[in-house]
């Protein structure tokens, strides 16, 4: 198989650091960014040319460009463009505040969508290539305390599945990665948290569960490798044990509700 070249966003730890690494472990060219400098210092001893490491803030357009240009630039081509740079945000909707709703937004949804308008001119240039969008299983369903950040994930798998329509014919695929909980920094130190409306604490200490099982990060080589890889790769997939019996059981509640107010809808049409 031929060495790919990546662009990944958000590799200094987490997701982005598991299949950067991965990736180079097998001989690929990878063009990593983080917004902390020297964050990679040590991927580019292990690995050398193989890898550019590139200091990124995704929310500042002119810099993605830039960097994508100079990613294209240093290996020839980009064969997976890959978003993961993202974060938590928690608190109820009343709770979070205007900054926090605006800077979620910027990283999450603006700066997946920079990377993949940057990119495009260069895939459809060299006839393909590979956008790959790291969502999440809050990008299909909603729980009460993250409402911003679902709207976030809501918003991306919303452009990408028309991305994946619009460039078909240009040999470019796209993939929505939906992970369920990872040992991760999501909800630790990347993390923003409201400050709390003590109107909402009754309802927050009936929300409080035993934590889970969580996936290992690592574990996920080997997944992404085979969505790379793949002739034909999904345009959704879950990483993880238990999303698909979650939305299963979510989609069928939403499709009887529809079902039950059917009447009421086709009055609204009012022909």
């Amino acid at each position: 198989m031929n060495a790919k070249t990546w662009f990944i966003t958000g590799a200094s730890k987490g997701f982005g650091r598991q299949w950067a690494e991965a990736a180079l472990e097998r001989g690929d060219r990878v063009a990593a960014t983080s917004r902390r400098a020297g964050a990679l210092d040590d991927m580019v001893e292990m690995h050398g040319d193989n890898l550019l490491p590139i200091q990124l803030d995704v929310t500042d357009r002119a810099a993605v460009d830039a960097a994508v240009r100079q990613a294209a630039d240093r290996f020839g081509r980009l064969d997976v463009v890959l978003n993961n740079a993202g974060y938590g945000l928690f608190g109820m909707v009343e709770e979070i505040s205007e900054d926090q709703a605006r800077a979620q937004i910027e990283v999450n949804l603006f700066g997946p969508l920079w990377v993949t308008q940057a990119a495009l001119p260069h895939l459809r240039a060299q006839g393909g290539g590979h956008i790959i969008q790291v969502s999440s299983i809050a990008g299909v369903f909603s729980l009460p305390g993250l409402g911003v950040y679902h709207a976030s994930k809501f918003g991306l798998e919303g452009f990408t599945a028309s991305l994946a329509k619009e460039v078909h014919d240009f040999g470019i695929k796209v993939t929505l990665v939906e992970p369920a909980g990872y040992s991760t920094e999501w909800a630790g130190s990347s993390a923003v948290r409201a400050e709390r409306v003590p109107a909402y604490d009754g309802f927050r200490a009936g929300m409080q569960r035993p934590a889970g099982v969580r996936g290992e990060p690592a574990a996920t080589r080997a997944a992404i490798l085979a969505v790379v890889d793949a002739d034909e790769p999904p345009l959704r997939i879950f990483f993880g044990k238990g999303p698909l019996a979650v939305i299963r059981a979510e989609y069928a509640s939403r499709i009887e509700e529809w079902e039950r107010w059917d009447a009421v809808s086709q009055v609204a049409f009012g022909a």
